[in-house]
């Protein structure tokens, strides 16, 4: 148990005060430990025997036009079923779709993982990930109101609007790879969901720097995205509590991220549905903080293997000054089996 801890307490410190020092341009979640290909493509399989994620994401309704993300994801273990193995061989598919503003910038995107996470003991794996996918990204010119569309006294969405996109919707190869390290042990040998756990990773996505203009294909390319994080579930002695930290950092060119904060987990009596097995139920209350950004509220409910999670961000940025402390609201649906 001390050894947990130790563990536990290192990798937190070490990702926060290399977060700490710098200040996103993709995927975008408050719930991100939901969306778990888009954090990491080593976390196919890593916990689970199979995970289904739907996430969804509105921002900014009261400052401009909404920002809506949706993602979709599944993966799961291949050998699952073999009981001598070095290994663990899984696999995932993700997809997302974001559009933003008034000018509809649009991306879809859909990924192919495929990761191996080496049982080190008992307790612990070390994993590798790798996905690759293509995007696809267009722009809606005449959605804007621009300039040249003034005539010296009012708007007039009749005059040009004299903006050139060379590439007004273009398609994209994508790459990336990441490493994870996971923790996880039974208190109560008869309860999957009784165990002291952490995971660590790092990631790199877009790692073959794909187009990223509407203008110069050539010379305007997207920044890899760095994802470092550290959860863990920490079960509270002689109770039916837990503690969830977690720390998230994201770079992408100039553009940083830093989440964490916790939940706090009460596992609920079993319940019984229409007489037949008893499930075990849970709910969690979160609360974190995106650094010099917005608190995130959390609400989760757990029910077996399925599990609805809801957040909304409050703004605590200098831009709460239009957005009135609005932020974004957030939702997921799960489905997370485990052997």
């Amino acid at each position: 148990m001390k050894l947990f801890f130790l563990k536990l307490a290192t990798c937190l410190v070490f990702i926060f005060v290399v977060a700490i020092k710098l200040w996103s341009q993709d995927v975008h979640f408050s719930q991100m430990e939901f969306s778990p290909l888009t954090l990491n493509p080593a976390l196919a399989g890593a916990n689970s025997t199979v995970n289904g994620v739907l996430n969804y994401r509105s921002q900014w309704n009261s400052v401009a036009i909404p920002y809506q993300t949706f993602a979709a994801s599944i993966d799961g273990r291949f050998n699952e079923n073999k009981r001598r193995k070095n290994g663990i061989m899984a696999g995932g598919l993700n997809f997302y779709n974001d559009q933003s503003g008034d000018l509809k910038i649009t991306t879809n995107t859909m990924n192919v993982n495929l990761a191996y996470h080496l049982i080190l003991d008992k307790s612990s794996t070390l994993g590798m990930g790798i996905y690759t996918g293509f995007g696809q990204k267009s722009i809606s010119p005449n959605a804007g109101r621009w300039t040249s569309q003034y005539d010296g006294s009012v708007y007039n969405s009749a005059l040009p609007s004299n903006e050139t996109f060379s590439s007004p919707n273009f398609s994209f190869l994508d790459a990336g790879a990441g490493l994870l390290y996971s923790y996880k042990k039974d208190n109560n040998m008869k309860s999957k969901a009784n165990k002291n756990a952490f995971n660590v990773g790092i990631a790199a996505y877009h790692l073959n720097r794909p187009a990223n203009s509407f203008l110069n294909q050539k010379s305007d390319r997207l920044y890899v995205r760095w994802s470092i994080f550290a959860n863990a579930n920490i079960n509270l002695k002689n109770t039916k509590a837990a503690i969830l930290p977690g720390v998230y950092f994201q770079r992408q060119g100039s553009s940083m991220e830093i989440l964490y904060g916790l939940y706090y987990k009460y596992q609920l009596n079993s319940t019984s549905i229409g007489g037949g097995s008893r499930k075990p139920t849970a709910i969690y209350f979160g609360l974190f903080n995106r650094f010099k950004d917005a608190l995130a509220a959390k609400f989760m409910f757990e029910l077996g293997s399925y599990s609805t999670g809801l957040s909304y961000d409050i703004n605590i940025s200098k831009l709460n000054e239009v957005s009135r402390t609005k932020g974004g609201f957030e939702l997921f649906l799960r489905y997370n089996l485990i052997h």
